[in-house]
């Protein structure tokens, strides 16, 4: 399994790629790399613009569609990652739990172990919603993700509803980040400063 930052979006809510803005710090994007090295042997980033992201130092894949958006992320990553599958997170989310990511990798593990259907995707769900933007998405979700980057789909909870997806449960995610800290994520300048964020445009 490899691991993905997802940072091709648009970005088109902030003045600032949001990967790079420091909580505690250092860059969202370090400390995500730094988890997820823990964690999984190997880890890339997505991108549109390789210039931006060369200095940390690890893959980068481009997105193979001109869709921008987290779907075609995933179906790139899937595509291009020779592995049978990904774990991904996007690049605002500054405060994932490492318990969780390794839960929710020995759940995908033990289903397969156990000889059941391998799930197209395992997510987490936090106050009865799904978070798709911190998952792991197998290759036989390929066809269904093309189907829907294709038809201009952009988001991913409708998509969801169309693969056979493993949820772990609102009680699950509870009982290793209460808070669901790991689900916060930073879109708006009001987001950044809610967390203690100062951002300095001058």
């Amino acid at each position: 399994m490899t691991a993905a930052i997802l940072s091709g979006g648009e970005n088109t809510r902030m003045p600032v790629l949001k990967g790079f803005l420091e909580v505690d710090g250092r860059t969202i994007l370090s400390r995500s790399l730094e988890l997820l090295k823990r964690v999984f042997r190997n880890v890339v980033i997505n991108t549109n613009m390789p210039e931006r992201y060369f200095s940390f130092g690890v893959p980068l894949k481009g997105d193979i569609r001109n869709e921008r958006g987290p779907m075609t992320g995933i179906l790139s990553l899937l595509a291009g990652t020779g592995d049978d599958s990904v774990f991904v997170v996007a690049c605002d989310m500054p405060f994932i739990n490492e318990e969780l990511i390794r839960y929710m990798v020995d759940c995908y593990e033990r289903q397969g172990a156990r000889g059941e259907g391998q799930a197209d995707a395992v997510i987490p769900v936090f106050r009865g919603k799904p978070e798709p933007l911190l998952g792991i998405y197998s290759r036989s979700a390929i066809m269904v993700l093309e189907e829907e980057v294709r038809k201009g789909k952009r988001g991913i909870q409708e998509t969801l509803t169309k693969l056979n997806v493993l949820y772990i449960t609102d009680e699950e995610v509870r009982r290793i980040d209460p808070e669901g800290l790991s689900f916060v994520n930073i879109n708006t300048i009001n987001d950044y400063e809610r967390i203690g964020g100062n951002l300095c445009l001058g």
